[in-house]
C-alpha cells in the first residue's frame, strides 16, 4: 500500500533481458515502438537521434540485449562480423565513411539489422560518401527528446523504490522542476538525497532537496 502521500508510478514499465526497467513517456515512446518493430526495420537498420541524457543508450541497450548485437566503436568499422546485428552508438562521429558503408551493405544483403544512434538525424551529418548519405536517408531516424515532466518524475520515484526510500509527492516535484532533465540527473539526485536523508536520520523534504539541488549545482 502505497502512502497517500507518496506519488504512484503511472508509466509503463518496460523490461528486457538483464537491463533495468525503461520507463516510457510521450518523449520516447514513438522510439520504443520502433524497437518494439524490430527486426522489421525498413532497409535493415534504425537510427536514434537526440540530446545526451534522452535514453539513447538505455534503449540501444535493451536492442542489443534482446537482438544478441555486436556493439562496435564508430572508430572500429573495418574489422570483419559475423553478427547479425550490430549496435554502433555516436555513430556521427565516425570518420571511416567508406567502412560504414560496406558494414551497412553487408548487413541488408545478409538480413541483418544495424542501430545507430546520435545527437543529430543523419540528414546533419558531415557527410563526403554520397552512396553512404544515401544509405543513411533510406533508414527510418526517430528522435528521443529530453524527460518530459512526467518521464522525469517517473525516473524519480523508480529510483527512490529502488532504494527502498519513501519520499512525498511534494519532494518530487520539487527536484523534478529543478534538476537538469535527463536521465542520469534524476539517478544522482535520487542517491543525494538517499544519502542525505541517511545522514540527516529523517525522511526526504524539500528543505533537504533543496540542500541536494545546491550540491549538486556546486559539483563541476
Amino acid at each position: 500500500m502505497i502512502p497517500s502521500r507518496q506519488m504512484a508510478l503511472a508509466l509503463p514499465l518496460r523490461a528486457a533481458q538483464g537491463i533495468e526497467d525503461f520507463l516510457i513517456s510521450p518523449s520516447n515512446a514513438e522510439a520504443v515502438g520502433w524497437i518494439d518493430r524490430w527486426p522489421d526495420w525498413p532497409n535493415g537498420g534504425l537510427v536514434l537521434f537526440g540530446p545526451a541524457g534522452a535514453g539513447k543508450s538505455h534503449l540501444a541497450g535493451i536492442w542489443r540485449a534482446r537482438a544478441e548485437a555486436e556493439k562496435r566503436l564508430a572508430s572500429d568499422l573495418r574489422r570483419a562480423t559475423a553478427a547479425r546485428a550490430v549496435l554502433i552508438e555516436d555513430a556521427e562521429e565516425t570518420r571511416d565513411e567508406e567502412a560504414l558503408f560496406h558494414l551497412l551493405n553487408h548487413l541488408r544483403h545478409s538480413g541483418g539489422t544495424l542501430l545507430l544512434t546520435a545527437t543529430m538525424a543523419p540528414a546533419r551529418w558531415e557527410i563526403g560518401l554520397a552512396d553512404l548519405a544515401s544509405r543513411l536517408a533510406a533508414l527510418p531516424a526517430v528522435a528521443l527528446g529530453p524527460p518530459d515532466d512526467t518521464l522525469l518524475e517517473g525516473l524519480l520515484i523508480k529510483h527512490f523504490a529502488d532504494r527502498q526510500l519513501r519520499v512525498a509527492a511534494e519532494v518530487v516535484r520539487y527536484l523534478a522542476a529543478r534538476i537538469p532533465r535527463t536521465h542520469a540527473a534524476a539517478r544522482r539526485a535520487a542517491e543525494a538525497l538517499d544519502a542525505a536523508a541517511l545522514a540527516a536520520g529523517r525522511a526526504p523534504t524539500v528543505p533537504l532537496a533543496a540542500q541536494v539541488i545546491k550540491g549538486m549545482e556546486d559539483q563541476p
